[in-house]
């Protein structure tokens, strides 16, 4: 039965050998990754599915996220790049060293997410004149220097350095400044929940006594008001940081700013409601056109590009330049 077995299977192989010889060569273009991301198109994310405030107002309309859709190139997909003018970025010039890798470039934009929705929750809260106390900064670790001398992980939150408590950034700097280069001081970080002590080095970096660590802010903060993120592992990145902040300032005053409009979009967001530049803004107008939105917000630095693209495509659609949360809902306020 085995050697029956075993003869058709030799047979086949040796009838069929230029066909799976295509067919290994197929699975060889389709799963060899090349070193490239592949900016392939854009789409919107309803914010009613991604954050919940407490006793919210129920919008009439929606507040859609703008996102870039990318793909870790392959020697067909980066074929197809020329022929759909796709764009292409390097994953070395993503990396802040030599050892950065895959799994170190998402993490920081997962980071920068949380950030992120930091900053929104703050900037919303103080535009809609709802009570919110900041406790302190916390300075979360982002990036750690392959030649730093410590501990600590990325991802740990800086709680005590030298036994002192931290509740900005610059108190670090204040903590360091009488100590040499070479010493090595303690740090009291948590992380996963939990309180550990370690140490980092001090070195010399671009004419600094520093450690090497780059460092988020995000806030220890407290409100009447609960607001929830359910945002996915599979999305990162800052980019969503002020149409968040619209959408949580939306749920919390009680009338309708939105009027049942669909509207997107982009940029950055800090605390005090300012709006930051973003990339692949040409990605992001054509998602909100596909998804008929009637508006589409963006930042100053980004306004010139999607204007251009909104003419030469004939959009339908409003491109509104904000520089700060406030412009926007001055603009919905006025409609």
């Amino acid at each position: 039965m085995i050697n029956k077995i075993y003869e058709k299977v030799i047979t086949f192989i040796k009838e069929e050998y230029k066909f799976l010889i295509f067919v290994f060569i197929i699975l060889f273009l389709g799963f060899f990754h090349l070193p490239y991301n592949i900016y392939v198109g854009g789409g919107i994310i309803n914010l009613d599915k991604r954050l919940e405030v407490e006793d919210e107002y129920k919008i009439n309309g929606s507040l859609n996220l703008s996102y870039v859709k990318s793909l870790h190139a392959t020697i067909p997909t980066y074929l197809l790049s020329y022929i759909f003018d796709w764009e292409r970025e390097s994953i070395e010039s993503t990396k802040i060293d030599e050892n950065d890798n895959v799994k170190d470039i998402w993490l920081r934009e997962q980071m920068y997410l949380e950030e992120a929705n930091s900053s929104a929750v703050i900037s919303a809260f103080k535009s809609s004149g709802e009570d919110i106390t900041i406790n302190k900064e916390l300075l979360k670790i982002l990036y750690i220097d392959k030649d730093s001398n410590t501990d600590l992980k990325v991802g740990d939150i800086i709680l005590k350095v030298n036994n002192i408590d931290l509740y900005e950034f610059s108190d670090i700097k204040n903590i360091i400044k009488d100590f040499n280069v070479g010493d090595k001081i303690s740090v009291n970080y948590l992380r996963d929940d939990k309180e550990y002590e370690g140490y980092f080095t001090l070195r010399i970096i671009d004419n600094e006594k520093k450690a090497g660590l780059y460092l988020i802010k995000l806030y220890d903060y407290e409100t009447k008001r609960k607001v929830d993120f359910k945002f996915a592992k599979s999305e990162g990145g800052p980019s969503g940081g002020f149409i968040t902040s619209l959408a949580i300032y939306s749920k919390l005053i009680n009338k309708d700013l939105i009027k049942g409009l669909k509207i997107v979009g982009t940029g950055t967001i800090d605390t005090s409601g300012n709006v930051g530049e973003i990339g692949g803004v040409k990605y992001k107008i054509k998602g909100a056109e596909r998804a008929h939105a009637d508006i589409f917000f963006v930042p100053e630095e980004n306004y010139a590009e999607a204007l251009k693209i909104k003419e030469e495509n004939n959009y339908n659609i409003d491109v509104v330049m904000v520089k700060n949360i406030r412009d926007a809902i001055n603009y919905l306020e006025s409609r």
